[in-house]
């Protein structure tokens, strides 16, 4: 999911005067940034490099056609990969688990990524966590169709906003999963930095407890990249190393609302082509964080590399194996893994190609003066030295 991705940059202000007034101020000065925002993605898109066109056909079958020959293949992965299995959005009013979170008084539902409210409040985020927790849902067959990228020995690398860790689950190496915003399957103690597996906590945050090192006493936190962290070193090293290498994009269930992720379009080579599977289109977004924009020219008479595919993740990624004369072999993967072959329409093959709105892409939050509700809890700690239960990774 992109949770920890849309909190890193939702911008949320808190006035304790006149809050009607400044709210009315911004909404206003975010209406005008908008419209400039368009206008510079027009003017952008005048300056967009000439060259031969790079598809035979800028729909799913022209995609399919190119991508039959490469080899260096990256995807980026968005939450709507892992809508089928399950996994509910803790933003969404309505549901279950934003009601059972609504009760622990955050001042705003990105609060449960940020350090500060952590340090003071854990509770919220230990009951997140373990309605996300890996092995609770099963992968997609999205996910599977990564691992089956691999298997035909074409996956580069596959880049995640998720934290839902359901590509590993999947069996697809972890050499080769970039998760941007972190993962539940180490935790470090945030005081001492004792390091725990994912077995050693679980039991601890499944009992509706939260886990204390027992080293130091501190709060243990999964290695979730909250909105005030950096990135995982590795994110940057294989951004580097990967995205000039790409000779093939797949974005697959997302917007591409989000920086620093959404930036990672532009930094493959200009005759790479960019495939968006997604039930709305994306990839024409800019921001105070992206002056310049990153734009995706499937609507654009300019276009010489990009296809948008509207469709659910895994109707797409099913039409797509279709073409590529990979069917019996991702069915039997299916199989083998007990996971239902979802039923693809016949429709035809032809992306839809709409017009499309500037999506904003939301800034950095402002920090904020509330004071956050304390959770009493008896501490219990986890011990590190216990034995720690081997995660298959299935690395070659």
């Amino acid at each position: 999911m992109d949770l920890v991705a849309s909190s890193r940059y939702s911008s949320v202000f808190y006035w304790n005067m006149n809050q009607k007034e400044n709210k009315t101020l911004l909404s206003n000065d975010c209406a005008m940034t908008d419209q400039l925002h368009g206008y510079l993605g027009i003017l952008l898109s005048a300056f967009e490099e000439e060259g031969p066109r790079v598809l035979e056909s800028f729909d799913l079958p022209g995609a399919a056609e190119y991508m039959s020959k490469c080899s260096n293949i990256v995807v980026m992965c968005g939450a709507a990969i892992s809508t089928s299995a399950g996994i509910l959005d803790f933003r969404s009013p309505g549901t279950e688990l934003y009601s059972k979170l609504e009760k622990c008084n955050f001042p705003f539902p990105e609060a449960i990524f940020q350090l500060d409210f952590f340090r003071e409040n854990p509770k919220p985020f230990f009951m997140l966590a373990k309605e996300l927790y890996p092995n609770k849902f099963k992968p997609t067959p999205t996910h599977y169709f990564i691992r089956l990228l691999n298997e035909k020995g074409k996956l580069l690398r596959t880049f995640t906003e998720n934290i839902d860790s359901l590509e590993r689950i999947a069996n697809v190496p972890t050499e080769k999963i970039v998760e941007a915003n972190g993962t539940f399957f180490t935790a470090h103690c945030l005081d001492c930095q004792e390091e725990y597996s994912l077995e050693q906590i679980k039991g601890t945050i499944f009992k509706d407890e939260i886990p204390y090192c027992n080293k130091c006493t501190g709060v243990i936190k999964p290695d979730i990249v909250f909105s005030d962290e950096t990135l995982p070193k590795r994110y940057n090293e294989c951004v580097k190393s990967d995205f000039a290498k790409c000779d093939f994009l797949i974005i697959i269930g997302t917007s591409l609302a989000v920086a620093p992720f959404c930036t990672l379009i532009s930094q493959v080579d200009k005759n790479c082509p960019r495939l968006l599977i997604n039930m709305e289109p994306g990839g024409h977004t800019f921001s105070y964080l992206i002056p310049f924009g990153t734009t995706l020219m499937f609507n654009s008479r300019k276009n010489r590399r990009d296809v948008f595919y509207k469709s659910t993740c895994d109707d797409g990624v099913m039409q797509l194996v279709k073409l590529l004369g990979w069917e019996s072999d991702f069915k039997k993967l299916l199989q083998k893994e007990g996971i239902s072959i979802p039923s693809v329409s016949e429709k035809a093959t032809t992306s839809s190609r709409m017009n499309v709105s500037s999506t904003k892409t939301t800034t950095a939050a402002d920090s904020t003066v509330s004071k956050y509700p304390k959770f009493t809890s008896t501490k219990k700690t986890v011990d590190a030295t216990s034995s720690k239960s081997e995660v298959k990774d299935n690395a070659k």
